[in-house]
Order: structure tokens, then sequence, then C-alpha cells
């Protein structure tokens, strides 16, 4: 019996590539399109599609540091993410470059956590079920290190 527990234990734990347990429960699909029309509509330069899986009182931060070595974190809202969406920066990105992989990282009642993996930075979401439809409400992202930086 407790062989048995254990393999189900590693089966469990070992059960998507990022060794997190797939979630598939009857959201997953709503959850996965809010998160991917996110990553999409960047690359695509879709200023209504990102507005649309957005909450308007969305919180996007990220830590930096100040010319004197200090984090600070910085903040942006929808509106500003919207505008920068169309400004097609994301379509700058070459389409063989493009990375857009998103994992549902947990969901309880009307939340959800995700990861959005991206060309050149890693998004944490928190979305929220509201009205019926799943809303990114939350990011805190951080910036991939290019080659040879640590």
């Amino acid at each position: 019996m407790r062989k048995w527990i254990i393999a189900l234990s590693i089966l469990t734990i070992a059960g998507t590539s990022d060794g997190g347990v797939k979630y598939a429960g009857p959201d997953a699909d709503a959850i996965r399109k809010a998160a991917m029309d996110y990553c999409e509509s960047w690359y695509t330069g879709d200023a209504e599609r990102m507005e649309n899986c957005l909450h308007p009182e969305l919180a996007k931060r990220i830590i930096r540091k100040d010319e004197k070595g200090r984090s600070r974190l910085d903040n942006m809202g929808a509106m500003t993410l919207v505008q920068y969406t169309r400004a097609a920066w994301g379509p700058k990105t070459p389409k063989d470059q493009q990375q857009k992989e998103v994992m549902i990282l947990d969901v309880y009642g009307n939340v959800a956590s995700a990861k959005a993996v991206m060309a050149g930075w890693i998004d944490y979401l928190h979305l929220a079920k509201i009205d019926g439809e799943w809303k990114i409400v939350n990011v805190l992202w951080e910036v991939k290190p290019k080659a040879g930086e640590n």
C-alpha cells in the first residue's frame, strides 16, 4: 500500500513538464483562453483583444533596480498595457521567437493563478471570474536574462 501511495505521489508531481499538476477543471478552457488572449494579442498588436481579457483595474508590476541599485516596484495599469499593445511593440518580435506558453497553476472558486512564458519575460497572472468571464486582474512579471547574463 505504501509503495502505491509513493508511486501515485510521484506521478502527480510529474504530471506536467513544469513539475506542476495540470488543471483540467470546468473553467480550464476559459482561463487558458484569457491567458492566451493576453499573450497572442501582444504579439499581434490587437489592442481590442488585449483590453477584453483584462479587468479595467489591472495592476501589472515588476521589480526594477534604480541607479543606486535599490529595488523599486514599477506599476502599469490596463489602459497603459492596451496602449503599448496598440503601439505594436509585440509584432516586432519575429514569429519564430514568439513564445507563448500558458500553465494554469491553481484554481479556487472564482480565482485562478497562471504562468505565461513569453519571448523575453515571464508573467504570473491572477485571474478572476467576473460576471461569468475570466479576466486578468494582476500580473507580476520578470524579464528573462539575455544570453550571457546571470
